[in-house]
């Protein structure tokens, strides 16, 4: 009479049989083409799936081809990181908002648990690798992975996790994005390349300006009108989508130089806390890169172009300094926009033409169409609650298609240092609300163009112990000799 085979023997041959099939598998992943083994891993799906008990729901990272991070990702890492983060085993940790604490989530390949309303659930990060043919063999490239959580759970439980708990889960993960975000102000790479080894377009620092409404030297009913705008802007999403418009809002900042433009970005921001897109335009190579860097911009953004009339030659046909824009050339804006959209192809052909014969054409080939789709084009409608602001120093330089209602809608001058802004400065660098000397600064203010920048820097203490008097007195010479400069300089134009 055969014996029953003992508990070790067993095992051993279990063992075995589980070794030899890990063998067999491997050999299969090395020489088997990718596709076949595609076929066959959908061909064991199918089979237990009749069998197998738990449903399984995935999150990929991107949607579109890429082109965008999907936001239901975002809140489900966010969600996890506080809900489960206790439970993992395997965790990484990034900065939190202002830089004060750790924020862990789950590492790749970690599983943890959740529960809710009784039922159990599983989720897991993971990501495909997909492999490109080299030659004879096979090789992987960076680009090609694809990150994404999956959620599984019984079947009996199915209506109660896809009715409510996703709902719950996304809901409360949004929450925890918008306590633990931490602003970011980016920049676009100069000579950037769609490259395998970088996953964005953008690279960011944390985002860390005081600057504040409160601090900025501007007039208190000018500022007060700006913060309103900002603030309706922020709470209208019902608003624009009922008029059918696009959720964005155009500022146009101009005046001379150091009246404030990037302090006043940087105020919006802190404002609304919003994060920043320096745009640099002549580090994009075409009309189609700048959708790229658009689509690549989050909600809750301000997209900036600095010193836009210096950035490419988008201004079309400009005017003599010191000539004002008026009524009749806005009317005139489409004609002289196409014009100079003809001018710019014929450009763009000759560029191609020298190419072709090995001529240097010029580094970015971004057009003032392309600019215009950029701002209110189909394109700007992708996402929703942005800013897009362009700064100048000399606004008469700018085609007023690129300017007009609509695309840039609220025009903000910021001119020279008003004796209100004085006042604000002086609080902010001397703690002086009053002083005897500020009558003699006012009447020298009121007849005087100073920049803003120039009354801080002589308002500025040179040292800890700087009597704030000293500082006063630098700032009415520094008005004293500013005012004997245009005096002089009427005069000279007088007898010209």
């Amino acid at each position: 009479m055969m014996m029953p085979p003992t508990m070790g023997e067993m095992w051993t041959t279990m063992g075995s049989s589980i070794a030899s099939f890990m063998f067999i598998w491997a050999i299969v992943r090395q020489y088997c083409p990718y596709e076949i083994r595609r076929f066959l891993e959908k061909c064991t799906h199918r089979v237990t799936g009749h069998f197998y008990p738990y449903i399984t729901i995935s999150f990929h990272e991107f949607t579109g081809d890429r082109l965008k991070r999907s936001e239901a990702y975002s809140a489900i890492e966010a969600y996890l990181s506080s809900n489960t983060s206790k439970s993992a085993k395997r965790l990484k940790a990034e900065m939190g908002k202002d830089s004060t604490n750790l924020v862990l989530s789950m590492d790749e390949f970690e599983r943890v648990t959740d529960e809710f309303k009784g039922a159990k659930v599983w989720w897991v990060l993971s990501k495909t690798v997909s492999p490109i043919r080299t030659g004879m063999s096979m090789s992987y490239c960076p680009e090609q992975e694809k990150r994404f959580y999956k959620v599984s759970f019984h079947k009996r439980y199915r209506d109660l996790i896809t009715d409510s708990y996703l709902d719950h889960v996304i809901r409360e993960g949004k929450e925890i994005r918008v306590k633990n975000r931490q602003r970011k102000l980016y920049t676009n790479s100069p000579g950037y390349k769609w490259s395998s080894f970088k996953q964005t377009m953008w690279s960011h620092i944390v985002f860390e300006h005081p600057a504040t409404f409160e601090t900025m030297a501007l007039e208190p009913g000018k500022k007060k009108e700006i913060i309103n705008d900002l603030l309706t802007f922020s709470q209208s999403k019902d608003f624009y989508a009922r008029i059918g418009k696009a959720w964005k809002r155009g500022y146009l900042l101009y005046g001379p130089p150091g009246t404030g433009k990037s302090t006043m970005i940087a105020c919006m921001a802190n404002l609304l806390s919003y994060d920043v897109y320096d745009l640099e335009l002549t580090a994009v190579k075409d009309n189609t890169e700048l959708r790229k860097l658009l689509i690549e911009t989050t909600g809750k953004s301000i997209i900036v172009i600095e010193d836009i009339d210096c950035s490419l030659d988008l201004t079309g046909q400009r005017k003599k300094k010191g000539e004002q824009i008026s009524g009749e050339d806005y009317e005139r804006g489409k004609e002289r926009k196409e014009a100079y959209n003809k001018d710019q192809e014929g450009n763009n052909n000759n560029n191609n033409n020298n190419n072709n014969n090995g001529g240097n054409g010029n580094s970015s080939k971004v057009t003032l169409s392309g600019l215009l789709n950029f701002i209110d084009g189909l394109w700007s409608a992708c996402g929703g609650e942005r800013l897009v602001v362009f700064t100048t120093n000399y606004v008469e330089k700018l085609d007023p298609a690129l300017i007009r209602r609509g695309r840039m809608d609220k025009h903000i001058e910021l001119s020279y240092c008003s004796f209100e802004g004085f006042k604000v400065l002086a609080k902010n660098y001397l703690k002086l609300e009053n002083h005897q000397m500020f009558d003699t600064i006012q009447s020298l203010i009121k007849e005087t163009k100073i920049t803003p920048a120039d009354v801080a820097e002589n308002l500025m203490p040179k040292s800890p112990t700087d009597d704030p008097k000293r500082c006063l007195c630098n700032l009415i010479q520094a008005l004293q000799e500013a005012k004997e400069e245009e005096d002089i300089a009427a005069t000279e134009e007088e007898m010209k």
